[in-house]
């Protein structure tokens, strides 16, 4: 478990993104972003591209760098 959830934690702390504020944008409960956030329980690929697009509402950096950590722990894996 883990690699959105690593990426997500990384990304909200650095922003100043609170679990609350990134459900609100997304239409989801807290209770999920805190299980995603905790690596309790990994999104579906469809909701990594929601984070995705709530991370752009909110800090187009935020987005952008969740995107780069996840993939760069996606092929790291790989090898």
């Amino acid at each position: 478990m883990g690699k959105a959830g690593t990426a997500l934690r990384q990304v909200l702390e650095k922003y100043g993104i609170s679990q609350n504020r990134l459900a609100v944008t997304m239409g989801v409960s807290r209770n999920t972003v805190n299980q995603w956030f905790n690596e309790t329980r990994d999104p579906l690929a469809e909701a990594v591209t929601e984070i995705v697009k709530a991370l752009h509402k909110l800090d187009e950096s935020a987005a952008k760098e969740f995107v780069e950590l996840y993939l760069k722990e996606s092929f790291e894996d790989e090898r």
